[in-house]
């Protein structure tokens, strides 16, 4: 099951409403109460990374957060990004990634069916969550201006 059917599954169990559609202007997705309009003319990746936000904004934003001049909305646009990331990539998905031979961001984004857009925002959202370095049980990850780099501990 790929990560968008398993989204629709949790809009389904929500029993919200969701449509694909053509916008006319930027959006790739918009969420009012329980209804989730997102655009149609995308990768399947893609749709899986602003669902995924749209479903986070369906549980913590108050309100019409489109003027995102308002540092109240962009709070509540950081926080529904952020619980995207946490619930679509771990730094556990990049080492799998690495070591798969994957080394270049935008294989990386395509093997863990994301857009090249969305791993990069979780690599600033990782370099915020856990500093410049992550240590797993049996690698580290180096987060830097590049993205980052992958090391297996010697054991």
């Amino acid at each position: 099951m790929t990560k968008y059917e398993k989204l629709l599954d949790v809009v389904s169990k929500e029993n919200l409403k969701l449509l694909e559609t053509e916008f006319d202007s930027e959006l790739k997705g918009l969420c009012i109460g329980n209804f989730i309009a997102i655009k149609k003319d995308m990768r399947q990746s893609e749709k899986a990374c602003i669902l995924a936000e749209e479903l986070a904004h369906y549980y913590t934003t108050v309100g019409n957060i489109l003027d995102q001049s308002n540092s109240y909305n962009q709070k509540q646009e950081n926080q529904a990004r952020k619980m995207a990331v946490n619930y679509l990539i771990s730094p556990e998905d990049l080492a799998r990634a690495f070591r798969m031979g994957y080394y270049d961001l935008f294989d990386i984004a395509e093997y863990l069916s994301l857009s090249y857009e969305f791993l990069l925002e979780s690599l600033a959202v990782f370099k915020v969550k856990y500093g410049l370095i992550y240590e797993g049980n049996d690698y580290r990850i180096e987060f830097n201006d590049l993205g980052f780099s992958f090391q297996d501990k010697l054991v």
